[in-house]
């Protein structure tokens, strides 16, 4: 498999080994009839791999029931000209082509991204707007929000989804994101555990905006964060628990692989099964559904960047295993009714 010296390889994306991924015989689908809504892939053609229609669905092919999934921005297919702050919906056009496709039913019952979220600079205040009209129609229906990351760390090992610090609190950030909210559009919010009460604030100031809240909430794993996990834990908690307390805020379980590193995907012999990983990041995910409730979660498989430690079908077994203590009604909005209804699917 391909090595990555650590701590470099953490928080970093590049392409799965299939032959190593391989040398995990396929599981076989826990609950197999579980409907399911995947609530944050992506789709990407980098240099380095190919992630289009076809791999995303013989990766999808596996045995559980996806019915729908939604596609979260990648910067995949920005627009080559053209005024800087519209070139973002060339990557909603390019999606909303491949969801086309999949609603042809050509390809299998899944619905591939029934829904979008797309990038606009809500820097640009209230003259976002026209940025947002333009990637409504170019999704045909399918754009339902904005990831405009704000994750930063002060050291440069953890590798940012934003140049500087302190985006959220930012006025003209915050104007963009009124404008966001009186189109009707989410925002889905991504930060590291360390900015959890920043997000608090944003979300307290913005009562009407509908939050989703990736990866469990950011808990890092490595770099300055590395043999810590007891005192990321405890301070991740603290600001999850703040961040339930408002009635705006879903969470999305899972996309921990890169940034808690709980285990050395680029050293092991052999993928992790379903057990493993289920057993590597029980304490958050449970510690979500336990704060948030199953009505305000949502399990994603943050597909292809997890596939460089784990296979798509295991990836849900595992959160199948997770969820197995709920009920029926818990595992229907844990796996599905949640993200029909945030994403207004």
């Amino acid at each position: 498999m391909q090595t990555i010296p650590q701590p470099t390889r953490y928080g970093r994306i590049f392409p799965p080994d299939a032959a190593w991924l391989a040398r995990r015989p396929a599981e076989p689908a826990l609950e197999p009839e579980l409907p399911i809504i995947d609530a944050h892939h992506h789709l990407w053609h980098r240099p380095d791999q190919r992630y289009l229609l076809p791999e995303f669905l013989a990766d999808v092919d596996c045995g559980h029931r996806i019915e729908a999934t939604v596609f979260v921005q990648c910067h995949a297919m920005y627009r080559a000209a053209g005024p800087e702050a519209m070139r973002p919906v060339g990557e909603t056009e390019f999606v909303a082509g491949i969801a086309a496709m999949s609603d042809s039913g050509g390809y299998g019952p899944t619905r591939i991204a029934a829904g979008i979220v797309g990038f606009a600079d809500l820097t640009l205040g209230d003259a976002v707007e026209p940025v947002l009209q333009a990637h409504m129609q170019a999704g045909g229906g399918r754009f339902r929000g904005v990831r405009h990351s704000a994750a930063w760390d002060a050291d440069p090992i953890i590798g940012n989804g934003h140049p500087a610090p302190g985006l959220l609190a930012r006025e003209d950030f915050r104007a963009g994101l009124r404008r966001l909210t009186a189109m009707g559009l989410a925002f889905d919010l991504w930060v590291f555990h360390t900015q959890l009460a920043e997000a608090l604030d944003l979300v307290r100031a913005c009562p009407g905006t509908s939050f989703i809240l990736g990866h469990c909430g950011g808990p890092l794993g490595y770099g300055p964060y590395a043999g810590r996990r007891d005192e990321v834990f405890s301070q991740w908690k603290a600001g999850m628990a703040a961040l339930a307390a408002c009635p705006n805020v879903a969470v999305k379980l899972g996309g921990m692989l890169m940034r808690l590193a709980a285990y050395d995907y680029g050293a092991l012999e052999d993928p992790p099964g379903s057990a493993e990983l289920a057993e590597h990041w029980k304490p958050f995910i449970l510690t979500c559904i336990e704060l948030f409730g199953a009505d305000r979660c949502l399990f994603e498989s943050n597909f292809p960047v997890e596939k460089m430690g784990i296979g798509y079908g295991a990836i849900w077994n595992a959160f199948k295993r997770l969820a197995a203590g709920a009920s029926a009604g818990e595992k229907r909005a844990l796996f599905a009714g949640t993200a029909a209804r945030v994403y207004r699917l």
